[in-house]
């Protein structure tokens, strides 16, 4: 076993109403679901059990009966019930409940990606065990007519699918490719007139065909990213849980998916859901998660899509892989032209060619409405800001933002956005839309200005090299986590813009009722696209690996993750250890395993009681008897991540890592210390001896203290020091 020690790093670090009784807000029922912690052996106990802990917080053993929404029994033990405020402080004092939370809404974050991460179709297979593996998604559905889901050549499901398909209303039942579809629909507030699996939203069939789609050759969107469509792991099978509706996803329903799932003999979850969450136990991810790592599931999450702000980061347990969005080698630009020759390209998804060879121009300062107020104005292009005669049939500039939708329904034929600062990511509009930089803004402006008829033309887009490559995506989600100061998050990002993967004929392009194009690809950014790429080279690292443990395959994705070319201010915060690499992660030499117990030590180090965790784990487990493991996170993670509020404060930290070595016998590990220029001291070894024994055992060795780094310090490379300027 392998101690490695590091000092001194610096880094910067709906409620649903459902009421008996009318009156004051404390005899207004609420939804809340009441976490018990591991599954029953006996599930009709189990519901016996939650039916006789309601009963005796209510009193009335009838309420009890029409209070309790759902029961959660297969995977973990818990039931949603709608509860009275007393009746919630009531179960929290109960030492059988390990955590109560209302139920809340959560929101979804919304080809050639494979190629770009070096796995052409050429890509070394072992297709007779990625054909085994299942991918499971909690999602909006799944469109059954997408050419991605076709099973031609696929062989039956795995013997250990347990799961089902529920073939109802439009939903026209699974095959061997998608061999999994059910939905969830217990949230009372929103109820679905005609609930199935059917995707009528397109979401859940970009993601799943991101995953586990097959090769489809010639696909594109309306003559856009024009080639050929395919999952990470094409031949893998695909289980969708649709816990999604129009009005969001709700708690109750995510756990339904969950507990099925986890249930059903899936391989990898992949997640691209997120909500706030104040702690780890009243999250239905971070809660499904944990009982799926201790069966094996590798689960990937979405970090969400608030960035780039900090603290905005989501889904941050440290059994979830955490996933940010990040860009391509190429990017959509759509050509402009003006009636005095000039010329630029701004940056949108447009899929209409144009008809005519110039269209009238004009600008939201000349269509302002009469009837706006004083010192408002006109440049955003809200609702009810414009006047309809001086905006039909003309494309007009506006500045930093525009309601595309509000200017159609004017007669609007085209927007240009002006912006000052960088966009990176495309978006597809109702109307050819495009957003140009400031200069070339102003240029058009002064264009408009001093024309009596201005002119311009929008084309269709053109798919361009895009050299920054690979950079985060502006949206996603940043660090810090709330939730804990001890472990980075995100934990890596993967490609999340301009994304062509499978969609739904149900939904428009644009999702509005007023577009009428309809595809059975879509191009779509988010870290919604970013996690099913993650989710889908997991699967690819395990079908070479079966038997390695979800954290090993992460442990291997961050360790050979490539670095991030452009860096922004909040650097690791942003994009975690880098870009996945899943080729190189089949072979990443050494790993950093985690069990059950290093999770309980981490979460016995955030201040969880032993009386909660003995709940959570049925073993008996209380943070006296965990075996201490030191340091200052107190986890065998990937990344090392200290956080801290003075800028100017000295700081010192000790962290310990063991490393097991999965590459090849009798090698060497040697590594170099890359560390900022703010980063002053040390503590590390004068003498370090390593050596490798056979594969699946701990890599050796020890270090003592100094304080200066010698040349070729020899530390593993993923254990980087980290900082910010």
């Amino acid at each position: 076993m392998v101690r490695i020690c590091m000092l001194t790093l610096f880094l910067l670090t709906m409620q649903l109403h459902w009421s008996f009784t009318h009156g004051s807000s404390n005899q207004v029922r609420k939804a809340y679901i009441v976490y018990l912690g591991e599954a029953p052996q006996l599930r009709s106990n189990a519901v016996d059990h939650q039916h006789n802990l309601l009963s005796s917080v209510i009193k009335d053993d009838n309420i009890a009966r029409q209070a309790r929404i759902h029961s959660y029994t297969k995977s973990f033990n818990a039931f949603a019930a709608n509860l009275l405020p007393d009746e919630v402080q009531k179960l929290k004092e109960n030492e059988n409940v390990v955590s109560i939370f209302p139920s809340r809404i959560r929101k979804l974050h919304t080809t050639r990606s494979w190629d770009y991460l070096r796995m052409p179709l050429s890509v070394k297979r072992n297709l007779k065990i990625e054909s085994n593996i299942i991918v499971g998604l909690l999602d909006t559905g799944v469109y059954m007519g997408a050419p991605s889901f076709n099973d031609k050549g696929v062989g039956p499901p795995p013997s250990k699918w347990r799961g089902r398909c529920q073939v109802v209303g439009n939903f026209t039942g699974c095959n061997n490719k998608v061999i999994g579809a059910t939905f969830y629909n217990n949230d009372p507030k929103f109820p679905q007139t005609n609930p199935s699996p059917l995707d009528d939203d397109g979401h859940g069939s970009h993601t799943s065909s991101t995953v586990a789609g097959v090769t489809v050759a010639g696909a594109s969107l309306y003559g856009l990213a024009k080639g050929t469509a395919r999952g990470g792991v094409p031949s893998a099978r695909i289980a969708m849980y649709k816990v999604c509706w129009p009005e969001g996803c709700s708690d109750i329903d995510l756990l339904a998916g969950l507990d099925d799932a986890i249930d059903d003999g899936i391989d990898v979850l992949s997640i691209s859901i997120g909500g706030d969450s104040h702690g780890f136990f009243d999250n239905p991810v971070a809660i499904g998660a944990f009982h799926a790592m201790k069966k094996g599931i590798f689960t990937a999450c979405s970090a969400g899509n608030s960035g780039p702000y900090v603290y905005t980061v989501q889904n941050t347990a440290p059994w979830i892989m955490t996933v940010g969005a990040a860009s391509m080698d190429m990017e959509f630009r759509t050509p402009i032209k003006l009636g005095n020759g000039k010329e630029n390209a701004g940056l949108s998804v447009n899929t209409f060619t144009p008809n005519k060879k110039m269209y009238p121009l004009t600008s939201a300062a000349i269509a302002a409405s009469r009837t706006l107020s004083p010192g408002s104005s006109p440049w955003n292009c809200d609702q009810g800001k414009l006047d309809q005669k001086k905006v039909n049939g003309k494309i007009v500039v506006c500045k930093e933002a525009a309601n595309v939708t509000y200017i159609k329904s004017l007669g609007g034929i085209g927007v240009l956005i002006s912006v000052i600062e960088k966009i990176d990511t495309s978006f597809t509009a109702i109307i050819p839309e495009a957003y140009i930089d400031s200069s070339f803004g102003n240029t058009t402006l002064t264009y408009v200005n001093s024309t009596k008829a201005p002119q311009a033309v929008m084309y269709k887009s053109k798919r361009v090299p895009n050299a920054a490559a690979p950079f985060v995506a502006s949206f996603s989600s940043r660090g810090p986590t709330t939730l804990t100061s001890t472990i980075l998050k995100p934990d890596i990002v993967a490609p999340g813009i301009d994304i062509l993967a499978a969609y739904s004929k149900l939904a428009s392009l644009t999702g509005s009722p007023d577009d009428n194009r309809f595809d059975v690809y879509n191009i779509i950014s988010g870290t919604s696209m970013s996690c099913p790429h993650v989710a889908a080279a997991a699967a690819y690292v395990k079908s070479f690996h079966p038997h390695w443990s979800p954290s090993a395959i992460k442990s291997a994705l961050m360790t050979t993750a490539t670095e991030m070319k452009v860096k922004d201010g909040l650097a690791e915060l942003a994009y975690g250890a880098g870009q996945i690499d899943p080729t190189s992660a089949l072979q990443p030499g050494l790993i950093y395993d985690l069990s059950t117990l290093d999770y309980i030590r981490f979460l016995c180090n955030e201040g969880y009681t032993g009386t909660t965790l003995n709940l959570f784990t049925k073993d008996n487990t209380n943070c006296s008897s965990v075996p201490k493991f030191g340091g200052h996170d107190s986890l065998n993670y990937p990344t090392l991540y200290y956080q801290y509020d003075d800028p100017n404060s000295t700081i010192s930290a000790i962290y310990y890592r063991t490393v097991t070595n999965v590459g090849f016998r009798n090698s060497m590990y040697k590594a170099t210390v890359t560390a900022p220029k703010n980063l002053t001291d040390h503590c590390c070894s004068k003498q370090t001896i390593f050596y490798s024994v056979a594969p699946e055992k701990i890599f050796q060795g020890y270090a003592k203290g100094a304080t200066t780094i010698p040349p070729n310090f020899p530390i593993y490379p993923s254990i980087s020091i980290i900082g910010m300027e």
